[in-house]
């Protein structure tokens, strides 16, 4: 990770980790918006739906990711805002970001 990633992973860290008190409604995320942009974004590779015929077999599923020991709204949130070099970057918006945690978690199974 470059030291600009790590930064940013860092200044992001540090921006939920006080949205909770000053913005509630960011922290909670909206589950039915999460779905569209899950649809809109993640469904080409992630399979990110129950009606879902296929996704990528290279990649988890949503229901996968929700169930993944120790998965967490936060760390979500993080991956989200620098997701990995075979990710695309979609520059979320905290509350995209906030909304698609909150659909992904709603897909544990």
């Amino acid at each position: 990770m470059t030291l600009s990633r790590k930064l940013k992973t860092l200044m992001v860290l540090a921006a939920f980790s006080t949205a909770p008190a000053a913005l509630p409604a960011l922290a909670a995320g909206d589950a039915f918006e999460g779905e569209k942009l899950a649809r809109t974004w993640c469904a080409a590779c992630h399979v990110v739906a129950d009606d879902q015929q296929r996704g990528s077999e290279a990649v988890p599923s949503f229901a996968a990711i929700a169930a993944s020991p120790g998965r967490t709204e936060e760390n979500l949130q993080v991956f989200l805002v620098d997701p990995h070099p075979k990710m695309p970057d979609m520059n979320l918006s905290r509350r995209e970001i906030a909304d698609l945690v909150a659909y992904i978690l709603n897909q544990k199974k």
